[in-house]
């Protein structure tokens, strides 16, 4: 994204692709050839500043609109200290949510014409830019123009706000769907709609056009001569083409039974401008898809107006030389809504994949909660296969997959996993809670304690010397090298010598036995950890995947010899570093671990300290995305 300057005072981005398949007469240029006096924003920005133009981008533009309707939100993505006027250098900025973090993106303020006119998204007033600046600026953020024909208003809504999307089918949704919307919006929830039913951008018998991406403004009980009636205001990122049924501005009979007051209440105008009202009942028939993106208190500063979900995320990693990541969820304030009658806490678990796109492939993922055991310890395989989860996503290739979840008061694991277990991928897993309910990662598994103590005493005894082994060698091999006789000599020495019988071997064969549980001849990957420390050993989650890597078979289990070896290894290394400390228990890290004896980390590996424990990190590409081309246009 450098941007580079022309002899000219005006900034020119030659680093913005311009391959654009489009017709000869189309010509760059900037907002000063285009009106006598641009303005960046003007009277402030809004949804009605977003109209469609020749790109096949309304899920784009429907979330802009969307956007536009918080300030503070829209804020972030447009920084509104620019103009055209003071210190403009034909240079604009905009800021965009990639994967947990906002980045920058810059642009030249030279735009697609033709005949004078700007050909893809403009505003309502002639002379305002800010809106097709930022569509240029995420046409660069996701290779061009031409990668926004097509895609998903969901997507286009995370990268403006950092929140959480999912995908909801009206008919699947309470009969009483005002209920449902009235606490989506007071949360600042961004809300898009379609109907997916007919020809692309065709239009249904009463206006509504097939395949073409909307956007939920608002939900009123509206006052009438006969009664309270719920109304759903919905706008056409189109600027133009409206509903034409009941309540509609065109033909909606129905506003003469409303009070002059109530319209001004309502702020209603019966222009064309792409905004318009129809009842609950006609929108749960006439849209089929609902997409809404839900706002942590991270991305929202909306004051009181909004009471967002406070979000806590974590980035994590599936390696097949490393359990699966676990996180701990506690649930203690309930949700504060006196229609249901029922004691549960809400929340939202969203686990994205990172740079899908660029890795050009999509892992079947999901998401599982259990029910906690005592403390905040991992689960084992074994409780793993043994338990049921009380929620599940089921396994989804998407970018994103989303759980919604109501439960009662207690504490939860969560696991994020995939079903490729030979793939490495990493991944950000966000959980939306209400405030006072937490989420951290899990502790390391709990070691049993009924291990006796002189298994552990005995299994730190130290080994021969490298002085004492080296003098016996030369006792009896004087020119370097042992011929038969002399090795018989010099184990019969070693064996009559001492009196008594190493107990190493037995003392971690009792080990092994007793962590192998489902007794396969071989340790699962979570029995290892627990394992070494009956041996007299600690080793850090870094070691420990650095473990996995070395010694372990194809499908992550250590056999016995592997175990024994390991072990050898271990001490091996407590002697060279001279770091015992003389009690049982030997630590053993990534601070003090033999480059020379440790067994050697994979390529590219980066050694990443975050909240929690240290975690092993394959260096990853810078990140990419592109846009689906299924979708709403």
């Amino acid at each position: 994204m450098e941007q580079k300057k022309l002899e000219s005072p005006l900034y020119t981005d030659f680093s913005f692709p311009l391959n654009l398949q489009l017709k000869p007469a189309v010509e760059w240029k900037r907002p000063q050839e285009l009106c006598r006096f641009p303005q960046f924003i003007v009277d402030g920005a809004t949804r009605m500043d977003v109209c469609q133009g020749v790109l096949n981008d309304c899920w784009f533009l429907s979330a802009v609109a969307s956007v536009a309707m918080n300030p503070p939100l829209l804020k972030r993505v447009v920084p509104t200290d620019q103009s055209f006027q003071n210190r403009y250098t034909g240079c604009f900025s905009f800021r965009f949510w990639q994967y947990g973090q906002w980045v920058e993106v810059k642009v030249d303020d030279r735009l697609p014409t033709q005949n004078g006119q700007l050909i893809f998204l403009r505003s309502n007033q002639s002379n305002e830019f800010w809106s097709p600046l930022l569509e240029k600026a995420y046409a660069k953020l996701k290779g061009g123009y031409p990668a926004l024909n097509l895609g998903f208003p969901h997507e286009a809504l995370v990268d403006m706000t950092g929140g959480v999307t999912e995908v909801l089918m009206v008919q699947a949704l309470p009969v009483a769907l005002g209920s449902f919307l009235r606490p989506l919006l007071a949360r600042g929830t961004l809300i898009n709609c379609a109907n997916t039913q007919g020809p692309l951008e065709k239009k249904n018998e009463l206006g509504i056009l097939f395949k073409h991406a909307y956007t939920v403004t608002g939900l009123e009980t509206v006052r009438t001569k006969y009664g309270p009636v719920e109304l759903v205001r919905v706008r056409n990122p189109w600027g133009k083409v409206e509903w034409e049924g009941p309540w509609s501005d065109s033909k909606g009979v129905e506003w003469r039974s409303v009070s002059r007051e109530e319209h001004q209440r309502l702020d209603r105008v019966a222009v064309e401008d792409g905004e318009f009202w129809m009842s609950v009942s006609d929108f749960r028939q006439n849209f089929e898809v609902m997409e809404v993106c839900h706002l942590s208190d991270e991305t929202l500063s909306g004051g009181e107006t909004y009471r967002p979900w406070t979000c806590t995320s974590y980035h994590g990693r599936w390696d097949s030389a490393s359990s699966v990541p676990q996180y701990h969820l506690t649930l203690l304030e309930e949700d504060d809504d006196p229609a249901d009658p029922e004691l549960t806490c809400s929340f939202l678990l969203a686990l994205m994949q990172k740079h899908s796109r660029q890795r050009g492939v999509l892992l079947p993922a999901q998401i599982s909660v259990y029910k906690a055991r005592s403390g905040n310890s991992l689960l084992t395989p074994l409780d793993v296969s043994v338990l049921r989860p009380v929620l599940n996503s089921g396994l989804q290739q998407q970018r994103e997959v989303v759980l919604r979840g109501r439960l009662a008061p207690g504490n939860y694991i969560i696991i994020p996993s995939t079903s490729e277990k030979l793939y490495s991928a990493e991944f950000l897993l966000r959980i939306l809670t209400e405030k006072g309910n937490t989420a951290v990662p899990t502790q390391k598994l709990v070691i049993d304690k009924s291990i006796p103590k002189q298994i552990v005493k005995e299994s730190v005894l130290a080994l021969p010397s490298t002085s004492q082994t080296q003098k016996l060698f030369m006792k009896h091999c004087k020119e370097g090298q042992c011929r038969p006789l002399q090795l018989l000599n010099l184990l019969t020495e070693v064996l009559s010598g001492g009196g008594k019988k190493n107990t190493h071997t037995n003392t971690h064969t009792e080990i092994f036995m007793r962590f192998d549980t489902n007794k396969t001849y071989s340790l699962e990957f979570l029995e290892i950890s627990p394992a070494l420390t009956a041996a007299g050993l600690q080793v850090d989650e870094f070691v420990l995947q650095l473990i996995g890597l070395r010694y372990t078979e194809p499908d992550l289990t250590l056999s016995f010899p592997g175990f024994l070896y390991l072990l050898l290894k271990l001490h091996t290394m407590n002697r060279k570093n001279h770091m015992f400390s003389g009690t049982p228990v030997l630590n053993i890290n990534v601070e003090w671990a033999c480059p020379e004896c440790a067994p050697p980390p994979p390529p590219r590996v980066a050694y990443q300290c975050s909240a929690g424990s240290p975690k092993l990190r394959l260096s990853p590409p810078p990140p990419t995305d592109r846009t689906a081309a299924a979708a709403p246009r």
